[in-house]
């Protein structure tokens, strides 16, 4: 049974490997609270906010937040498999390293984040924020990054293969050692206006 909570508040707790199966937020606010290797499966966050939540190595399953604000969070290690993020916004929070497989990120917000190293595989990331984003180092694979903000990014030394990258101006993002496939490198060839004969 589905358990739900609306329009509450908790602070300064510990949840510590706390295991969040099939629950349902709403409107929550979450305030300094220890999620440290926490898990969630098949639960629901709408329009909560987390500030100065601790979700280092917390595993996250077919698991939402919708909407939700994150301020001031860390996400050192953590993981999301198969999670919707739709419309979320992350401040000022810790998030490398983090691993992300499968899911829907669109209309994310990580404006200026530091994602270095991170890993985001098949993940449909259309309209994400990325502005001033350093993603040096990065894994970005199979992703569908159309429609994306991803102006001043850093995509340094980043493995690009398989996304969509035709939201991407060469003239704007940082791409030096990049690696893309032959296709993806056509679009870049384009987007600079250049013909290819």
């Amino acid at each position: 049974m589905t358990k739900s909570i609306e329009d509450e508040s908790f602070s300064n707790e510990d949840w510590y490997a706390e295991e969040l199966t099939d629950r349902t937020y709403t409107r929550c606010a979450f305030s300094h609270i220890d999620l440290t290797e926490a898990s969630s499966r098949g639960s629901l966050f709408t329009e909560c906010t987390f500030g100065n939540v601790r979700f280092n190595a917390s595993r996250h399953a077919d698991s939402a937040f919708l909407r939700c604000t994150f301020k001031r969070c860390n996400f050192f290690e953590a993981e999301f498999v198969d999670c919707k993020m739709t419309g979320s916004m992350f401040h000022q929070s810790t998030l490398r390293p983090l691993r992300v497989t499968g899911g829907d990120w669109s209309f994310v917000g990580l404006p200026g984040a530091d994602l270095r190293g991170i890993a985001v595989q098949g993940v449909r990331m259309r309209e994400v924020d990325l502005t001033g984003a350093n993603c040096a180092d990065a894994v970005f694979t199979d992703v569908d990054l159309s429609g994306a903000q991803l102006h001043s990014a850093k995509f340094t030394r980043s493995d690009l293969r398989g996304s969509d990258l035709t939201a991407l101006d060469p003239a704007t993002v940082e791409l030096t050692g990049a690696v893309i496939s032959s296709t993806q490198a056509i679009v870049i060839v384009q987007a600079l206006g250049l013909e290819i004969r």
